[in-house]
């Protein structure tokens, strides 16, 4: 009997270090009343303090591990990690997507209080435990948000800021030389910018009626003023249905020495250009340079128009008073006295003719001389293609002049002839 105890004392050891690396199965809830250390690390007598779980080892993990093996049942595994395992690696917390290989969240270790808080609204703080509306971001200096392409899809990368700060609201390019492409600055009234339901932009106006509908005022400008700017060249292009061909630009050209113009975008010597001066510079399409000058006409304070260059016009002018060509000495050169006798001569060879312009279809009639016979016969004017008034009054009066020279020379002849005849008379009698 003493053999057999001594034997199960000598045993007993043995067995229960057999069993102390065992795995510990309980069929049956567990309560732990106190709190619990689970990790490699964990030591008899461990100070808890008010922790109620403890995890304690060189590599923190809780897996959550699902068993479903249904199909329409899900089974993602998910785990929670707490630092890097690899040397030098990162202190943060982490979420990981086991089965999907990814870790949709992490927290960094330093990173600031409130970096993400969610408030009993739902509210987001980034940066803030107060958030006042949806997401709130709070920064000491200008708080920033990044829209960042990739390129991981197949698309061109490209990353875009949206940020503010004590000097205005603004969207940067970042991948493009971080340029400032739009800016609002604090202060600005309400619909500075509007853009409503159709497509229609109003600068200062709720309400546009137009494409482009600028609403002058303290609403939006001051004294009514609207300022368009760029280095060279400022323009407002129109078109019709977005077409390529026959566009037309309003603004200021410095080929123009800055006047204001309206002029056709595939070829700019065709329309019009303002200068300070008043002058208006009407062309046609040629270069004023091959036509000896521009083609000017000049706004006087009275209203009226004074012609200071060259005007082409395919079309009638009509006028509801006096057009007055120049025609002052101090603006000529060459003058030369006409013999208003070979003008006379000229005259009777050149033939007159009534005629329409095609334009008209026959219904308005006009009388004059051909321009390729009148430039041939006279040799003035621009060319053999047009008339001028000047010279066809010109030219008129110098034939008027001759033949009153004619007139009183034949009326000398004939006081004279009467005088003779009336002498003879009176020698007879």
């Amino acid at each position: 009997m003493k053999n057999k105890l001594t034997l199960a004392i000598a045993v007993l050891p043995l067995a229960l270090s057999a069993n102390l690396y065992a795995d510990v199965v309980h069929l049956d809830d567990v309560i732990i009343d106190g709190s619990a250390c689970i990790g490699q690390d964990c030591v008899n007598g461990e100070s808890f303090g008010f922790d109620t779980i403890r995890l304690k080892e060189n590599n923190l993990r809780i897996k959550f591990q699902d068993t479903s093996n249904s199909a329409s049942f899900p089974s993602n595994d998910w785990q929670i990690t707490a630092n890097d395992s690899s040397n030098g690696g990162a202190n943060k917390f982490s979420i990981d997507d086991i089965d999907g290989g990814r870790t949709p969240f992490t927290l960094e270790a330093g990173a600031p209080s409130h970096s993400l808080y969610v408030d009993d609204g739902g509210r987001i703080g980034l940066g803030t435990n107060a958030p006042v509306v949806n997401v709130h971001v709070k920064e000491g200096n200008t708080p920033t948000m990044r829209l960042e392409q990739d390129g991981s899809s197949g698309f061109t990368p490209q990353t875009w800021d949206v940020a503010g700060n004590e000097t205005n609201f603004f969207v940067r390019d970042a991948t493009n030389g971080s340029k400032l492409p739009f800016k609002i600055r604090p202060g600005a009234p309400t619909n500075s910018l509007y853009i409503d339901t159709d497509g229609d932009i109003g600068l200062g106006d709720a309400t546009p009626d137009a494409a482009l509908d600028i609403e002058s005022g303290d609403l939006l400008l001051t004294d009514g003023q609207a300022t368009i700017r760029k280095v060279n060249d400022p323009k407002i292009l129109f078109n019709e249905n977005d077409a390529v061909a026959d566009q037309w630009e309003l603004g200021m050209a410095d080929v123009y020495g800055n006047a204001m113009t309206l002029l056709n975008k595939d070829n700019p010597l065709i329309g019009y250009a303002l200068y300070k001066t008043g002058d208006i510079y009407m062309n046609h399409g040629v270069d004023a340079a091959s036509q000896g000058g521009k083609y000017a006409w000049h706004l006087l304070p009275n209203g009226n128009i004074e012609q200071t260059g060259n005007l082409w016009v395919g079309g009638d002018i009509t006028a509801q008073g006096t057009i007055s060509p120049g025609s002052s000495r101090a603006t000529k050169n060459n003058i030369n006295l006409i013999n208003g006798e070979s003008i006379l001569q000229l005259i009777a060879n050149l033939d007159i003719y009534s005629w329409s312009y095609i334009k008209d279809a026959g219904k308005v009639t006009h009388i004059g001389p051909m321009a390729e016979e009148f430039f041939e016969t006279f040799n003035v004017g621009v060319d053999n293609k047009h008339i001028s008034p000047t010279d066809t009054s010109g030219i008129s009066l110098a034939a008027i002049k001759a033949l009153m020279d004619k007139v009183e020379s034949q009326n000398a002849k004939i006081e004279q002839l009467e005088s003779s005849l009336e002498q003879l008379q009176q020698t007879k009698n």
